[in-house]
C-alpha cells in the first residue's frame, strides 16, 4: 500500500501473537532519495476508531468529503409506521370493500377516521389537525377534509351500516354460534342531544346526561353489531331488538345468544321460547338462588367433592340449570363483607357519639347522616336501627348476614340448550365468556379508543360515532390477536377451552413468566398496544431534496430504516386473515 511521489498513504500490518491478531495503522509519506524510494512514518494512528482510519486513508486517495446538509436537506418528517401497521392490517381485513364497494371520497374519511381513532382517539375537529403530523392523511388520501367533511362522512357511514353489520355476520357468526350481548353507556358533553337521558350510569357520572349502546360480539369478542339507546333504557328493553337483528337481519336460523343475568330476565325467557332456532344462555339472580336453596332444590352438599353440578327444578321447565362454587371467590366476598360492616360500624359509632354529646340533635337530621352513611358503604341492608332526638342505636342483622354469605361464590348458570348440543361445562364456559364483551367496552371507553365523553349534538352523529368506535375496535381486536407474541397477553387461548370453567382464571405457565420477566420469547421487552403503536411511530418518512438554485429542484421520500421490532411487528399483521 504506497504511493510515490511524495505522497502521504496508511499502511496497515497484521501479527498473530499468542492466538490473537493485533492490527498497527501507520500514516507514512514515500519519497525518493536519488534512485531509491524511502518511506517515513508520519503517525501511528491504530488509536483511531476503524471509521476515521477509513476516511483518513479515502481523504488520501482523493475523495472530497462534504457536510450532509450540502448534499441532501430534509424537508419533513412524519411519523410513519404505526399508520403503515394500521393501514396493512386493514387491508388485511377488507375494510374498503366493508365499507363501500366503490371508491370515493366518503369511504376514503372514514378509512382514515378509523386508522386515526385506533392511533390517536381525538374530536373530528382535532383529528384533522392531528393527522398531518403522520403520513396518515397522505397515506389515506385525505389531506384536504375538514371537519365538515368528516361529519358528511359520517352520516353516509350510518346510512350503510345495517349492511355493513351484515358483511360482519357473514363471515364471522356461522349457524349455531355464541353472540355474546350486553350493554354499556358513555356520558355527554352538552344538553342538547335527544339521546341523552339520565340513568344508570355505568361510568359514575351521576346527573350526567348519558347515552346506552349494546354490543353484539362473537365468542372470542370480535365485535358484529353495535346499537344505540336513550341513556335511560332499560338492560332488558334491547334484548328482543338484538334477537330479530340475529334472525332476521342477519339471517341466521339457529344461534345461542349469551346474556348477563338483568339481560336475559325471566319475562324474557318467555319469549325467547317462543322463537324456533334461539337458543340462550344467562344466571340466576341472588334472590332465585336463595328460593332454590330455600326449598331444598339446591342443596349445598353436593358441593364437598365437586364445584358444578347439575339439576333441575319445576319452576323453569325445560331448563337446565348448573350450580357452580368458587371457593376463592367466597372468600374474597366474605371479606370484603366483613370490612364493610366494620366501616360501617365506626361512622354509626362517631355519630351516636354525636349525638350523645348533643352535636346532632333531632330524629330528621339524624336520619339525613345516618342515610348517606348507609349508602356510602351499600350495607344498610344489614343493619337495624333505633332514632330518637337524643340517642341512636344499632346492631347488625346476623341472621341477614349469613343468608347472604351463603350465596358467596355460588351462582348458577341457566340455559334452555339440551346435553347433546352443550355439556355443562361448556355452558359455564359460554356464559363467562361475557368478559369477553367487558375487554371491548373497556377498550371502547377508557384504554385505547376513548368513545367518551361524547361531543356531538344531532341523534345520527352519536350513533355514527359509537359505530365508527365499533369499526375501530374490529380492527384493533384483529391487530392485538396478531401481536400476542409482543404484547403481556397470553398466546394460549385454545387452553381456555380446557381449563376448570369455574375455578379462577389463570394464565398459562408461558403467559406468567412473561409478565415476570417482561420478556418475550425471542429475548425483547414485552410491549403494551400504546408502547408497541408508540415504537412503531418512531419509524418516520422523510422527505428529502438535494439542494441548490433549481427552480423546482427534486424530492423524494426516505423510510428510516426498520427495528428487529418494528419489522416483527410488521410482519405479525400479515397473518391476519378473516
Amino acid at each position: 500500500m504506497s504511493e510515490r511521489g511524495g505522497a502521504a498513504h496508511v499502511v496497515t500490518t497484521r501479527r498473530t501473537y499468542k492466538g490473537r491478531v493485533y492490527e498497527t495503522h501507520l500514516l507514512r509519506r514515500s519519497y525518493r532519495d536519488g534512485d531509491r524510494v524511502r518511506n517515513e512514518t508520519l503517525g501511528n494512528l491504530s488509536h483511531l476508531p476503524a471509521a476515521v482510519i477509513d476516511l483518513v486513508r479515502r481523504a488520501l486517495r482523493g475523495e472530497t468529503f462534504v457536510p450532509v446538509s450540502a448534499r441532501l436537506e430534509v424537508l419533513a418528517s412524519r411519523s410513519h409506521g404505526h399508520v403503515q401497521a394500521v393501514r396493512r392490517a386493514m387491508q388485511r381485513l377488507g375494510i374498503e370493500a366493508l365499507i363501500g364497494s366503490r371508491p370515493s371520497p366518503q369511504r376514503d374519511r372514514i378509512l382514515a377516521l378509523i386508522a386515526a381513532r385506533v392511533l390517536a382517539p381525538h374530536t373530528k375537529l382535532a383529528t384533522t389537525r392531528w393527522w398531518h403530523t403522520s403520513t396518515l392523511a397522505e397515506e389515506f388520501g385525505v389531506g384536504a377534509a375538514d371537519a365538515d367533511d368528516l361529519y358528511a362522512a359520517m352520516d353516509w357511514l350510518l346510512e350503510r351500516q345495517p349492511l355493513i353489520e351484515r358483511k360482519l355476520s357473514v363471515r364471522h357468526l356461522g349457524e349455531g354460534s355464541l353472540a355474546l350481548y350486553d350493554l354499556s353507556s358513555s356520558y355527554f358533553e352538552g344538553t342538547h342531544c335527544p339521546l341523552g337521558r339520565i340513568g344508570y350510569s355505568r361510568d359514575g357520572k351521576k346527573n350526567k346526561l348519558q347515552v346506552n349502546y349494546g354490543l353484539l360480539t362473537t365468542r372470542q369478542g370480535c365485535p358484529i353489531s353495535v346499537s344505540v339507546y336513550a341513556g335511560n333504557t332499560s338492560d332488558s328493553k334491547t334484548l328482543m331488538p338484538q334477537v330479530r337483528k340475529l334472525k332476521e337481519s342477519f339471517g341466521l336460523e339457529r344461534v345461542v345468544l349469551v346474556g348477563d343475568r338483568g339481560m336475559i330476565s325471566h319475562k324474557a325467557i318467555g319469549e325467547l321460547k317462543d322463537i324456533d332456532g334461539l337458543a340462550w344462555i344467562t344466571a340466576l339472580k341472588s334472590g332465585q338462588i336463595r328460593a332454590l336453596l330455600e326449598a331444598g332444590t339446591l342443596q349445598l352438599g353436593l358441593f364437598d367433592e365437586r364445584n358444578l353440578f347439575e339439576f333441575s327444578d319445576p319452576k323453569y321447565p325445560g331448563e337446565r340449570l348448573i350450580a357452580c362454587r368458587n371457593p376463592q371467590l367466597a372468600k374474597l366476598r366474605a371479606h370484603k363483607r366483613q370490612a364493610l360492616l366494620q366501616a360501617t360500624r365506626l361512622e354509626l359509632d362517631k355519630i351516636r357519639d354525636r349525638v350523645a354529646r348533643g352535636a346532632l340533635e333531632g330524629t330528621a337530621a339524624i336520619g339525613v347522616k345516618l342515610g348517606r352513611l348507609l349508602d356510602k358503604y351499600k350495607v344498610g341492608k344489614h343493619f337495624e336501627l333505633t332514632i330518637t332526638d337524643s340517642a341512636v342505636k344499632y346492631q347488625i342483622r346476623e341472621p341477614q348476614v349469613a343468608a347472604e354469605a351463603a350465596l358467596d361464590g355460588l351462582y348458577v348458570i341457566r340455559t334452555g340448550l339440551p346435553k347433546k348440543q352443550m355439556s355443562a361445562p361448556d355452558a359455564v364456559r359460554g356464559y363467562k365468556a361475557l368478559t369477553q364483551v367487558e375487554r371491548a367496552f373497556r377498550s371502547l371507553k377508557t384504554v385505547d379508543l376513548k368513545i367518551r365523553p361524547i361531543h356531538h349534538r344531532l341523534e345520527s352523529r352519536v350513533r355514527a360515532h359509537i359505530f365508527l368506535c365499533m369499526l375501530s375496535y374490529y380492527v384493533e381486536w384483529h391487530m392485538l390477536e396478531a401481536w400476542r407474541p409482543l404484547l403481556f397477553t397470553d398466546e394460549d387461548q385454545a387452553a381456555k377451552l380446557k381449563r376448570d370453567p369455574v375455578a379462577p382464571a389463570r394464565r398459562s405457565t408461558r403467559a406468567l413468566e412473561k409478565a415476570h420477566t417482561r420478556i418475550t420469547d425471542d429475548g425483547t421487552p414485552a410491549q403494551s398496544l400504546r408502547t408497541l403503536i408508540a415504537e412503531l411511530a418512531t419509524l418516520v418518512r422523510n422527505t428529502c431534496r438535494t439542494p441548490g438554485d433549481l427552480a423546482h429542484p427534486a424530492t423524494f421520500d426516505l423510510l428510516t430504516t426498520p427495528t428487529d421490532l418494528q419489522r416483527r411487528a410488521l410482519t405479525l399483521l400479515d397473518q391476519i386473515a378473516v
